[in-house]
């Protein structure tokens, strides 16, 4: 890439990241080029789409959430450590207000993004269902989407992490607890 496409390509990322993290994954690409100076002929050239706008903005982000993955793979407790890691992801996704978005308009080819998330999370809940801490029946697109959902429904770092913590440990009391 020459000295000045890498330099529009770099300035459209951090644009974007901006934009996103304020708008959501509907931002105007129009914005970001302004905001980038840059035309939206040029941001076009290098993100021929929005989705792959989203993907180049989250990619290096879900890249550390895969190594904090590949990280916990080895963990003492695989349920604990896959519980942990479902947090971070929902908080990332509360905290950047455009991943859990930008992964409702995947197309359907499936996006790099999800394609990281899906493999470095489904490693740790095959872990977790041989420990028999997940039931064999559960998915790792059912855990990526109590996720996804968690980030929608709140864009705060805490709610985020409580709300991914209930849906992992459910709401029943102490065992033995007959409730009244």
């Amino acid at each position: 890439m020459r000295a000045d496409a890498k330099r529009n390509y770099d300035q459209i990322l951090a644009a974007a990241e901006a934009e996103i993290a304020r708008s959501g994954a509907d931002a105007s690409l129009e914005k970001i080029a302004r905001d980038a100076g840059v035309g939206s002929a040029t941001l076009h050239r290098h993100f021929p789409s929005r989705q792959s706008l989203l993907e180049a903005v989250f990619h290096d982000r879900v890249e550390v959430l895969c190594a904090k993955a590949r990280e916990l793979s080895t963990a003492a407790d695989p349920g604990r450590a896959l519980a942990g890691w479902l947090r971070d992801l929902a908080v990332f996704g509360a905290t950047t207000r455009g991943l859990a978005e930008a992964m409702l308009y995947a197309t359907p080819a499936v996006s790099d993004c999800e394609v990281m998330l899906r493999d470095a999370g489904g490693t740790l809940m095959r872990r977790a269902q041989a420990a028999g801490d997940v039931r064999a029946d559960v998915a790792i697109d059912d855990l990526l989407t109590v996720a996804n959902a968690v980030s929608l429904a709140t864009r705060d770092a805490t709610d985020a992490a409580r709300l991914v913590t209930l849906a992992i440990e459910g709401i029943g009391g102490p065992a033995g607890h007959s409730g009244g």
